[in-house]
């Protein structure tokens, strides 16, 4: 009978399989457009929409903590992933009407804003709760569910691949268009909803026949404590100690938020949406590090506990360099990929957004292979532990940006590089990402004590939260590419009033308001933004006034790109071209992976055993 059950998976795995696959169909679906919404329907400045982005993606990964508490307590897995899933199709919907809206600032960037938070707490409350299911289908002790794992995997990746080939509707260059990429993100999502509620009562239960996911984890596993003495004392501790950790916590966290907000991020300057990231930021920054210490403050672990927790805090620092640099992909790569990319095949241009489905389907070609890899290695008594392992997957992401910023050398801003570059950096990230995120993930289970598994696997989001904000704010630094000599002067013939030509330099601030025309000889003529507007009617379509900042922009060759480029910097780093851009990269990921191998060797010690 036994042997009978080992030969398949459970009907339930392929519906969760198929539940997720369309989730992830309407997730990376939308961030396949989300950026160039921003920047062609909206007008919003590239660092602008950066920021946006990380906030966005940042606060995706923080929200499920709140989802995996309301399954455990209140609601189970089931009604927490039908209301997760119900709240994403709504906030798809109103990034549809946003889009529907675009020639309407105020109401657009209302619907959006709406949107976002839906499919913020949404995904909050679907994401860690189908993940935990897949494992509730199976025994303790079955061989199956590693496997179960992978094609559960292998779902989120086919979604992901076939979210941007569709998707891509919504970039057609017309502004009007975006809304059909939404609107098919909505569909997915949708079709998600009815797959899981059509099959679930039938279909979702454990090898013996009961339901999974109805009633919430803690009433099943008070089941389970009761029959383990030593358990119920250390969890008992837990809970009267539990509610002075969450103070000092939250005492630490509200600190560190301020602390941050004044002293770090803001600046000073900046618009609405700046002052908003800058606070989202914080929030984001301010939790990473309060969650750690409510649980490593907990006097119910014993030394062994704390060690390995410890270490998973430690790695889940690095792997915040990992994802802030790997998650370019939804931002600046996107920037670079529609703008500096050559994408003719055959006399047809392949959509920008397509790249996003590159990584996708790497990781379903790569992903056998690289388990039969660690298969191989560990048979031979070679396999690394797993510090190692996400190790080479950080130094796998520096050789990516390596040889992007090798493509990019010397780069005239009117020469657009072969699709060879960027397919090859999304190659060797793939590989990275292979070293690293499955063993993380699997470090954390085995490294969790089983009262702490659900929190410790929301700290190891948590990290992912705050990379992705992380991975905004570097966005930002994206150099426009520089005009050329030729095209200065073609842009300063072709914009003069009265004789007077437009006087390019006094657009360096992305603040200004002004431009200012000279004439040699004259007293130079500034003109307010609406005032230039005016003088040039026919420049509305041009997009050449941000609607909100006042800021002027995309004149015929976007403006924003100077004749010089404005410099920037970040920890020394001046960053004033696209080889600059992708080497800070190169040193964030390669610093971090050379660190982290040095201190594996302890890292492994502090383990206690567990590989």
């Amino acid at each position: 009978m036994e042997s009978k059950v080992q030969k398949g998976h459970p009907k339930g795995l392929y519906l969760l399989f198929s539940t997720e696959l369309w989730e992830r169909f309407s997730y990376y679906g939308m961030r396949a457009i989300f950026v160039f919404y921003l920047t062609q329907a909206l007008l919003l400045d590239k660092e602008t929409a950066s920021g946006i982005y990380g906030s966005y993606t940042g606060l995706v990964y923080l929200t499920p903590i709140l989802g995996g508490y309301f399954a455990d307590n209140i609601w189970g897995n089931r009604k927490s992933i039908f209301i997760g899933g119900v709240m994403m199709a709504i906030g798809q919907f109103f990034m549809f009407m946003s889009a529907l809206n675009y020639t309407s600032p105020k109401l657009s960037v209302l619907l959006m804003v709406v949107g976002l938070t839906s499919l913020i707490f949404g995904n909050g409350f679907f994401k860690p709760n189908i993940s935990t299911m897949v494992g509730q289908l199976y025994t303790e002790t079955d061989s199956r569910k590693d496997s179960a794992y992978t094609i559960f995997y292998m779902g989120i990746n086919l979604g992901a691949f076939f979210a941007p080939l569709l998707c891509f509707v919504g970039q057609t260059g017309n502004p009007a268009d975006f809304k059909w990429g939404f609107l098919l993100a909505c569909i997915g999502m949708i079709l998600s909803l009815i797959i899981f509620q059509r099959a679930k009562d039938k279909y979702l239960v454990t090898p013996s026949g009961e339901p999974v996911g109805i009633e919430p984890n803690v009433l099943r596993l008070k089941n389970e404590a009761a029959k383990l003495t030593t358990t119920d004392d250390s969890s008992a501790a837990v809970s009267k100690k539990g509610a002075s950790n969450v103070l000092i916590g939250m005492i630490v966290g509200v600190a560190i938020l301020f602390t941050l907000r004044f002293a770090v991020f803001f600046d000073g300057e900046g618009g609405v949406m700046d002052t908003v990231n800058n606070w989202i930021s914080c929030f984001i920054f301010a939790g990473t590090v309060a969650f750690p210490l409510i649980i490593i403050l907990d006097k119910s672990l014993t030394a062994i506990e704390r060690s390995r927790i410890l270490v998973i805090f430690i790695i889940a620092f690095f792997v915040i360099f990992f994802w802030a640099a790997f998650e370019q992909a939804g931002a600046s790569l996107s920037f670079f990929a529609e703008e500096q990319t050559d994408r003719m095949m055959f006399g047809w241009e392949m959509p920008s957004s397509w790249f996003s489905s590159f990584n996708a389907i790497f990781i379903v070609i790569l992903a056998p292979v690289v388990s039969i890899l660690w298969t191989k290695l560990a048979k031979a008594n070679r396999e690394p532990a797993s510090p190692y392992k996400q190790a080479f997957g950080l130094f796998f992401l520096a050789v990516g940006y390596m040889v992007i910023a090798m493509g990019v050398q010397g780069l005239d801003p009117s020469v657009k590089v072969s699709i060879f570059w960027l397919t090859s950096l999304y190659l060797i990230h793939t590989v990275g990402e292979l070293f690293l995120s499955p063993i993380g993930l699997s470090m954390v289970n085995k490294l969790a004590p089983v009262r702490f598994a659900s929190l410790l696997m929301g700290v190891w989001f948590l990290s992912t939260a705050a990379a992705n904000n992380f991975a905004g704010f570097l966005s930002g630094f994206y150099p426009d590419p520089q005009l050329t000599r030729t095209e200065v002067r073609a842009l300063e013939k072709e914009y003069s009033v009265n004789g007077h030509t437009a006087f390019l330099t006094d657009l360096k601030s992305k603040d200004s308001t002004s431009i200012t025309f000279e004439k040699p000889g004259d007293e130079k003529i500034s003109y307010s933004a609406i005032q230039f507007s005016t003088l040039f009617p026919e420049t509305k379509d041009k997009k050449v006034i941000d609607a909100n900042t006042k800021v002027i922009k995309n004149i015929k060759i976007d403006f924003a790109r100077k004749a010089v480029n404005e410099e920037k910097s970040f920890l020394g780093l001046k960053i004033n071209d696209l080889n600059s851009f992708f080497m800070l990269f190169v040193y964030l990921a390669g610093g971090a992976a050379i660190i982290l191998f040095l201190l594996s060797s302890v890292l492994v010690k502090m383990m206690k055993g567990i590989k």
